[in-house]
């Protein structure tokens, strides 16, 4: 039965065919907007936490469960959205997660307890499966340089979100109280609900008997040594961020003076070399292998540290010497992921969603670890060289890793070849 009017018949139609089209590439702007919301909605209250915990009647500590639980319940997210939406598609659960992210945003907006607002709140955790999804969808759909070239775009909206959001929120608040920001979540969450639905037809590739079979389960995944080596290469890349973050503050301020005002530029230098590098990465996709722009990140990062160690060592450091010194992990860490990203994935292409879900969720949780371990070893000692010296650590245990999967996949490639296999898909 065809719909009376004509603007019915073509919202008919269109949902027709987003259902029923097979495959489809989304836009670019719809996985960016996905994965800028996932990284914008952890931040975006943290101007308004002090408020929301007084007009709730809630002590700090408890309100900060927003926060810490949040990230929580991001990981088990980013763990089991992957393999469900391996196992039923892409589009049904980005469509029920940015429905229940909507649903509890709005939900939050009313809240008049600490528990009702905390509630809706690791509800809205499932945003996360905009970024997991958006990294499996872009391998779904492209192959080759394309991959990691549209990942490192994905990558600058990353990280800029966090820029942003903080920003955002404040106003908010400042204008129209803290239940407005939740309003705000809402809004984008339906207008994003919508932007799926007619953008975004199914990516997943259908399974047949022999590449059911080829495939495996996710126990196939977890059983490749490559594929850990390219995890863990954008986990400890991405923990040398996270100590910077930690560290960072006290750095400034007990060592070189910088008041709250100026801190702000210097802890940001390190994005804007991540955005930097993400640029640089996907300018170099079609021209380097991806394995080599990966180790060029980790030797820049590296390169950096030392460089601010020996500055330490023989010379006076100055915050511009100092902080410049670190823009080199955020410019090789924008250099390493998308590709290593594209790595881990490409292991076992129709298992995609699986290993976006286990890179979100294993990087998480180094990030949480190594930024408690930061602040615990930072607190008593708040030594410049501590800290270049933990994230040139964590930057050279990235080296590692990255050079364990290029020759894994090497003696793989070799293997092939004495046995008289194809190509690489």
């Amino acid at each position: 039965m065809r719909p009376r009017t004509r603007f019915g018949g073509f919202l008919f139609w269109k949902a027709r065919d987003a259902m029923q089209k097979p495959s489809s590439p989304p836009a670019l702007a719809t996985l960016i907007l996905l994965t800028a919301m996932a990284t914008m909605t952890m931040n975006l209250i943290v101007p308004s936490l002090a408020n929301i915990a007084e007009d709730l009647q809630a002590d700090y500590a408890t309100i900060s469960i927003a926060l810490g639980g949040y990230l929580a319940v991001t990981a088990l997210v980013d763990v089991s959205v992957g393999p469900l939406a391996d196992k039923i598609g892409r589009r049904p659960v980005l469509l029920v997660a940015l429905t229940v992210f909507t649903c509890a945003s709005l939900a939050g907006s009313m809240a008049q307890s600490a528990w009702a607002f905390l509630a809706c709140r690791m509800l809205q955790a499932g945003i996360a499966s905009g970024y997991i999804l958006s990294l499996a969808i872009v391998r779904d759909t492209r192959t080759g340089p394309d991959v990691p070239r549209l990942l490192s775009k994905i990558s600058m909206a990353m990280a800029l979100a966090p820029m942003l959001g903080p920003m955002v929120g404040s106003l908010l608040d400042a204008a129209f109280g803290w239940r407005a920001i939740f309003l705000l979540y809402t809004a984008v969450g339906g207008g994003l609900l919508c932007l799926v639905w007619f953008d975004l037809a199914e990516t997943r590739q259908q399974h047949t008997d022999s590449s059911r079979k080829e495939a495996g389960g996710v126990a196939t995944l977890l059983r490749a040594p490559t594929f850990w080596c390219y995890v863990l290469c954008t986990a400890f890349s991405t923990s040398a961020f996270y100590v910077f973050l930690a560290g960072a503050p006290i750095i400034a301020s007990s060592v070189f003076g910088i008041d709250t005002a100026q801190l702000g530029v210097f802890v940001g230098s390190i994005t804007a070399g991540f955005i930097a590098g993400s640029f640089v990465a996907g300018r170099l996709a079609r021209s380097l292998a991806s394995t080599t722009v990966i180790l060029l990140g980790r030797v820049a990062a590296c390169s950096g540290m030392v460089m601010g160690l020996a500055i330490l060592t023989f010379g006076t450091a100055t915050p511009l010497l100092y902080f410049g010194c670190t823009i080199f992990v955020g410019f090789g860490n924008g250099l390493t992921t998308p590709n290593s990203n594209a790595g881990a994935m490409s292991v076992h292409p129709r298992l995609a969603g699986s290993a976006a879900g286990i890179i979100g969720a294993t990087t998480l949780a180094g990030g949480a670890l190594m930024t408690t371990g930061t602040g615990v070893v930072l607190a008593d000692n708040p030594s410049p060289q501590l800290l270049m010296t933990l994230m040139l650590a964590t930057s050279f245990a990235g080296l590692l890793a990255a050079i364990g999967a290029i020759r894994l996949e090497r003696r793989e490639e070799q293997s092939r070849l004495t046995a008289g296999g194809g190509g690489v898909e």
